[in-house]
């Protein structure tokens, strides 16, 4: 059987609409659906349920499907132990990030001692990130543990607190303790409830009998933080995504209430083998975070 043949079945489960598949295929939608239809004929069965322009996948499909996605990975696999062949003069790394901010230093130090590795970085939500490391479309995944997926590893990094962030003149920055039922009085700017973070934060205020409405909700941080400094606001971040934000007059407000501890991690897809460049990326990783005490409480 073709390997395009799959291809452009995945495509289609994909995106659950012929047109947009085709689209994204590069080809007409009525050359798709032919080439879905001779897929079907040659499997003898019915792939997906068509209803006017909505489809579904048939329990043939599924069964399909699975067996697709381990085909690719194979597929994959085989190309890194090949890669494999090359060693480290050269190589391409593609990483699901949740938030940029997780990766700026190690990346430059990375690329300083291996200049031939390209890498590409994506900021993605988890769940997407972990979709496409399933689909063999990245290598490796940064994002905030826990993750529980029983096809997915996961090596934790290091770990950042959470705070409270605000602008260098709001009121709450003058006081010597601040505690939750304070920050009430004040708009809060928020990442979207999807988030790792923003759930870790619902949980707390829960715990503490408060909950938090925000006025807004952006996926950029570097947005939040703007939104709160303009408007007399606050937002919760990771203590790490603040340092690098040098140029935005900011404060960490000192809270009488402890806030809760969020751990960084790599995560990769169970089985994946490791081409030399994943396995460089990785202890580098792990060695660029093994730090003091000192400076680990900086994050």
């Amino acid at each position: 059987m073709e390997i395009r043949l799959l291809q452009y079945f995945l495509a289609v489960t994909e995106e659950l609409h012929f047109t947009k598949a085709a689209e994204r295929l590069g080809i007409s939608q009525p050359t798709l659906s032919q080439q879905i239809r001779l897929l079907e004929e040659r499997l003898d069965t019915v792939l997906f349920h068509r209803n006017g322009k909505k489809i579904e996948l048939t329990e043939s499909g599924h069964i399909l499907l699975t067996h697709v996605n381990r085909i690719f990975f194979e597929l994959d696999q085989a190309k890194t132990v090949i890669q494999e062949l090359k060693g480290l003069n050269r190589g391409h790394l593609r990483i699901g990030c949740s938030g940029n901010h997780l990766l700026y230093s190690p990346l430059l130090s990375f690329h300083k001692q291996h200049p031939n590795i390209h890498v590409s970085v994506f900021d993605l939500e988890t769940e997407k990130t972990i979709e496409r490391l399933l689909h063999s479309e990245f290598d490796l995944g940064i994002v905030f543990l826990p993750v529980e997926h029983s096809q997915i590893e996961t090596i934790p990094l290091f770990k950042s607190k959470l705070s409270i962030v605000a602008a260098n003149n709001h009121p709450l920055v003058q006081k010597d303790t601040v505690h939750v039922e304070d920050l009430a009085n004040y708009p809060f700017f928020s990442l979207p409830k999807q988030f790792i973070i923003r759930q870790a934060i619902d949980s707390f205020f829960k715990k503490k009998g408060l909950q938090l409405q925000p006025i807004i909700e952006l996926s950029d941080t570097h947005s939040l933080i703007r939104m709160a400094i303009l408007n007399n606001g606050i937002t919760i971040l990771p203590k790490l995504y603040t340092t690098y934000e040098e140029n935005l007059s900011i404060k960490i407000i000192n809270m009488a209430d402890p806030m809760p501890i969020m751990e960084v991690g790599a995560i990769y897809r169970k089985g994946m083998s490791f081409s030399s460049a994943i396995q460089a990326f990785l202890h580098h990783l792990v060695n660029f975070y093994a730090k003091p005490k000192s400076i680990k409480e900086s994050f």
